[in-house]
This record gives C-alpha cells, sequence and structure tokens, in this order.
C-alpha cells in the first residue's frame, strides 16, 4: 500500500541539546594501592581515609593481593589507618595529600614493616613532592573556575560563551571525555554540526580509555552511558547535515553501548521512517518500546510502518497487518491528545478499526 510518509522529529536528547550536563567540580578523587608486610602481600586490611578538614571518613579493604581501591575522596589530606581484620592498628599516616591529576588515582603504597617510622607511619616529603602537590592544587583551583564558567554560559544557553572555556579544560586535562561531550553539545546547538562531530569522535577516545580503566562495578556504566549520549547526539548531527547512513550507523552503535538504549533506538527507527525503510523502522521502534513501554511516538511510528503492508481486498476494503490497531491504539492511549492523534485515527478509521475512545478520558502520561 502507498502512502504519504510523516516526517518524524527525532527525540531531543536531555544532555544533547536542552540542559547542560551537571559535573563535579574537579576535586572528587581516586585512591589506591597495595598494602604489604616485608613485602607479603596483607588481605582483608581494612584501610581508612579520614578527612582532617571536614571528618568525613572513608572506608575500603584489601583483597587476597594487598589491593584496595576507592573512589568519590574530594581533594584535601586524609589521616590513613591500616587494620587487620581483627580490628588491630597495622599502620598509621597522620597525614597523607590526595590529589587529582589527569583523573589518575592518587597512589599510597604502604609496607607495614619497611614504611614504620617511629610507630607513625609519617612520610617524610621531598621538596620536590610538595612543590607537586601545590601545582596540583593550583589546577584544580583553575579547572573548577572553568567548569564553574562553562556550566553557567550553558545553563544559560549561551553557547558561544561556553565555547572558549570548554576548549580550556580540555586542553587543562585532556583525559575527561565529559569536557568533549559537552564541548561537542555546545557545538550542536549552534549548528555546527561537523565540529560536534569531532568534538564527540575524540570524546568517544578518550572515554574508551576510561572505560578500559574503570570499575565496572561503579564507574563502567557511567562511561558506558555517556558513549551513547555522545553517539546518540553524533546521529542527530548526521542528519541535520543529511549523512542519513552515517546516523543510521551512529545510532546503531548508541544502542549497543548504552545501558539505556530507549533513546537511541527511537532515534534509529525514526530515520530509518523518513528513509522509507519500513522494516528496519518497525524493528527498530519495537526494541524502541522495549526499552521505553511509554514513548507513544514509537507506536506511532511503528503502526505506521505497519500500516504500509496493508491490502485492499476484494471489496476495497483495506486489511491491516495484524497488530497494526493495536499498536495505533496504544499511541491513543499514551497520548490521546498528541501531535499524531488524528494521523492515528484516520488510518484507523480508513481501515474501519476500532478506536479506543475511552482513552480520551484518561491523563496524558508524561
Amino acid at each position: 500500500m502507498k502512502k504519504n510518509i510523516v516526517l518524524i522529529v527525532l527525540t531531543t536528547l536531555l544532555l544533547a541539546l536542552a540542559s547542560a550536563p551537571v559535573w563535579a567540580q574537579a576535586t572528587l578523587a581516586k585512591v589506591e594501592g597495595k598494602i604489604t608486610d616485608n613485602g607479603k602481600p596483607v588481605p582483608d586490611a581494612s584501610v581508612t581515609f579520614s578527612s582532617i578538614s571536614t571528618g568525613k571518613v572513608f572506608k575500603m579493604k584489601t583483597d587476597k593481593h594487598g589491593d584496595y581501591y576507592g573512589i568519590g575522596l574530594p581533594v584535601d589530606d586524609y589521616k590513613v589507618e591500616v587494620n587487620s581484620p581483627s580490628g588491630e592498628n597495622l599502620f598509621t599516616i597522620n597525614r597523607n595529600h590526595v590529589s587529582i591529576e589527569g583523573g589518575a588515582a592518587s597512589l599510597l603504597n604502604i609496607d607495614i614493616t619497611k614504611d614504620r617510622k617511629g610507630g607513625t607511619g609519617q612520610p617524610t616529603y621531598t621538596k620536590e613532592q610538595i612543590e607537586a602537590i601545590k601545582a596540583q592544587n593550583a589546577k584544580a583551583t583553575s579547572l573548577n573556575a572553568l567548569i564553574g564558567q562553562a556550566q553557567n554560559a550553558m545553563n544559560s544557553r549561551n553557547w558561544q560563551d561556553a565555547i572558549a572555556p570548554l576548549q580550556q579544560m580540555i586542553e587543562m586535562d585532556p583525559k575527561r571525555w565529559e569536557f568533549y561531550q559537552a564541548l561537542g553539545n555546545s557545538q550542536i546547538n549552534l549548528s555546527h554540526y561537523q565540529d560536534a562531530v569531532d568534538a564527540y569522535e575524540k570524546g568517544m577516545s578518550t572515554a574508551k580509555d576510561t572505560l578500559a580503566a574503570a570499575d565496572p562495578k561503579t564507574d563502567a556504566a557511567k562511561v558506558k552511558t555517556g558513549m551513547g549520549q555522545m553517539l546518540s547526539a553524533e546521529g542527530n548531527a548526521y542528519v541535520k547535515m543529511g549523512k542519513n547512513d552515517l546516523a543510521i550507523e551512529a545510532f546503531s552503535k548508541a544502542a549497543e553501548m548504552d545501558p539505556n538504549p530507549g533513546t537511541a533506538y527511537f532515534n534509529l527507527c525514526a530515520t530509518q521512517y523518513n528513509l522509507g525503510q519500513m522494516k528496519a523502522a518497525e524493528v527498530a521502534c519495537t526494541k524502541a518500546i522495549a526499552a521505553d513501554p511509554n514513548k507513544a511516538d514509537a507506536y506511532f511510528i511503528k503502526g505506521s510502518a505497519m500500516m504500509g503492508d496493508a491490502k485492499l481486498d476484494a471489496n476495497n476494503k483495506l486489511i491491516l497487518p495484524p497488530g497494526t490497531a493495536e499498536v495505533l491504539n496504544k499511541y491513543l492511549e499514551l497520548a490521546p491528545d498528541g501531535a499524531h492523534a488524528n494521523d492515528v485515527k484516520a488510518m484507523l478509521q480508513a481501515a474501519d478499526a476500532k478506536i479506543e475512545t475511552s482513552f480520551g478520558n484518561r491523563k496524558k502520561k508524561k
């Protein structure tokens, strides 16, 4: 059955086009290290970092290799205590600085016997180490100021004003994939589509490196979500440039990467529908619905794509493919006053299919 194709507008990504991402200031650090005793690993030991300025406590435990790992520590000076599984204090450092440098973890290895000095474990910093700590603190302060400037500009939708601080942030810390994402988001809002694609590609490369070193229990999901968002935004940029094959490729990759692939699948099905690829659009819409059952427009596109296989019987009556009426009525259930409600009703009336008018009495789902 031939019909006019209604142009579908792709979903606007929350982080890509609308609001600015919110980062933590560049003061959250990671710590890691190994606890040994005369070179032998100390397993199941507790390692406690207590902030000297705030008193906040961060606790970690060593694995069978004596390794420990912690995230989310503010840049600060900490008292570090190592205790045995039974609670006996094995080692104490009265003051240890935790910093952030290029996203790398602050490393603190302790050998209980070899490093013990007067029972306190207090390390002696060299002049070079002290100067390095000062430089790291100065860099974090400057980076925080740029982050605040960029966020204020993006929150006010002053996209052009966000470009310069974002570029400076990338220059200062090129390993933060979030900075490339924000730069691409600002550029796409300025209709600088190729520049946005370039920024997202660099962000993807950086994110892959981050993912390889990420803690699978804490960081991996966040990185994968960011990669999915960048790929979806890149797909939107390709659509704007008329490069639909590249858009479909980007949306497909986004759907595979993002732990929440609903938006990517919807953008994929909308693009394929607009290109007349009805079977592919139907498949992608089905996946979008599975990921987000309340996405009304996904039902509209799927039903519209299914209408392409409608046939006329001997009496010139329109026969819909099985399930089409149910899909279209689901759109009306979710969005009785939606932008495509009249289109859906017209399609159902053309086939003399039942329209569930009771949907109009229900509250519209957001």
